[in-house]
């Protein structure tokens, strides 16, 4: 008899945010950086959208949500786009001009974000 697998709350957390998000998923994958305080346990709001938006999953999140917007993708120029506020705090991240367009094309891309409260993340668009 095969035995059943057993997800913690982070991995089921980012598997229903998946899920939610199917065609346009952004990962943001562990907070890196040392020092500072941690993150406290994670969430995976779901942002608004508008039609040919992408949104952000964030894994290893602490309430942070972000968006690149149908606007952004088809005018094909770098972007900056904060992270909302995630335990009273925000990251950035920069796109090239290049990168949006692969973004707006549904290639994946990744990207650090800034660094705050002593960690930052790694987005992922595809």
């Amino acid at each position: 008899m095969r035995e059943r697998e057993v997800l913690d709350r982070r991995e089921f957390t980012l598997a229903a945010v998946l899920a939610a998000l199917s065609g346009a998923t952004i990962t943001i994958s562990a907070c890196g950086g040392g020092g500072g305080s941690s993150p406290t346990a994670p969430s995976n709001p779901t942002p608004p959208l508008g039609a040919g938006d992408k949104a952000g999953s964030i894994s290893t999140n602490h309430g942070h949500t972000v968006v690149i917007t149908a606007a952004q993708l088809t005018a094909g120029a770098a972007v900056s786009l904060t992270l909302t506020v995630g335990d009273g705090h925000t990251h950035g991240v920069t796109l090239s001009a290049a990168e949006v367009t692969q973004i707006a094309g549904s290639t994946r891309v990744s990207k650090e974000s800034t660094s705050d409260t002593g960690h930052s993340h790694t987005v992922t668009f595809n």
